[in-house]
């Protein structure tokens, strides 16, 4: 007797988001075994010497570190929701351009105009992939009503904090994050970028 009962799998159906997420994943272990000496070496942004190799590492491999528990999981909880819908639609080859971006330039604006605070975590990956999600709808000559309603939304609402509230939240990197998603969510839907 043959039995027609399909078998359930595991789909690695992300491989850019679960591989960043896994890393994020270690990077963080590694903090906590190391009294934050490899966070505070290879994942945070600061000023430091431009003739050292690890300076420049530091400008993309500040997005894998995170500040504990908490910051980890409510960068991770948003990737985990957004990020495999724009992987799906984009490809994977361009979400990570857009991490690698985003990375790039958060880390190098924090490291010119803010020499004394240590930038670190993917909450300006997780703004640009929110700004990134409300242009997948995007159409020759329109621009959706959800895009414009996050901006305002999320962008109002960081000009307001990094304003009138004081907190170790990088509201720039936010922006900077949201900027990006934003413009590279433009191109990509222009079909400038390849999808992969």
């Amino acid at each position: 007797m043959s039995s027609n009962r399909k078998k359930i799998q595991l789909s690695f159906n992300s491989p850019v988001i679960l591989g960043f997420t896994i890393v994020c994943f270690i990077v963080l272990i590694l903090d906590k075994v190391t009294g934050s000496a490899s966070t505070n070496a290879l994942f945070s942004v600061y000023r430091s010497s431009l003739l050292s190799p690890l300076t420049y590492l530091r400008f993309f491999g500040h997005v894998l570190g995170h500040a504990g528990w908490d910051h980890f999981f409510g960068n991770i909880m948003m990737l985990l929701v957004v990020g495999p819908l724009l992987e799906e639609k984009y490809g994977s080859s361009n979400i990570l351009f857009v991490i690698l971006a985003t990375a790039l330039v958060t880390g190098i604006i924090n490291f010119i105009f803010f020499p004394h605070v240590q930038l670190l975590g993917a909450s300006g990956v997780v703004f640009s992939f929110i700004l990134l999600s409300s242009l997948t709808s995007i159409k020759e000559g329109k621009i959706p009503l959800t895009f414009i309603l996050v901006t305002v939304i999320y962008i109002g609402q960081q000009v307001y904090d990094g304003i009138f509230i004081r907190d170790n939240v990088s509201n720039l990197t936010h922006i900077l994050g949201g900027m990006v998603g934003s413009g590279l969510g433009y191109v990509m839907n222009k079909n400038k970028m390849n999808r992969y």
